[in-house]
């Protein structure tokens, strides 16, 4: 599958969780979180350290989640990216677009393994969808 092919796969999803998304408007954690609700795409934000991130209940895992999300963003240090992709396919997530610095070639591995359609390395979804701070 082509990058772009995976990118389309990714976003046609309908629920969306941010692994990794921040309270705080200059990370890009939360920018993520803002750049889906831009793109009237459901989003749902996982931090374990926060309640609530840009007006929405926050969630500490991915196992937290009352209802399925189709795919994860995810921002956070490699290593911890790699508990992620294990959580995701515990929880039946089948698609993963791990953002630029949170990959890892372990991560990116693991997921495919899993026959987990995963973006890694190359595509930033601020980029993609066109996001606009402000």
């Amino acid at each position: 599958m082509t990058h772009e092919e995976r990118v389309l796969k990714f976003l046609a999803g309908d629920r969306f969780a941010v692994v990794g998304a921040s309270r705080s408007r200059s990370k890009y954690g939360n920018r993520i979180v803002r750049c889906y609700q831009q793109n009237s795409l459901d989003v749902v934000p996982v931090n374990p350290n926060a309640d609530e991130i840009e007006g929405l209940k926050c969630f500490p895992d991915l196992s937290s989640l009352p209802d399925p999300v189709y795919g994860a963003s995810i921002i956070t240090p490699p290593h911890v990216t790699e508990q992620v992709v294990e959580e995701a396919a515990a929880a039946g997530i089948k698609h993963l677009w791990m953002q630029p610095g949170a990959e890892s070639d372990a991560a990116i591995q693991r997921a495919e393994e899993l026959d987990i359609n995963v973006i890694g390395g190359w595509a930033c979804l601020l980029v993609v969808l066109g996001f606009h701070d402000g």
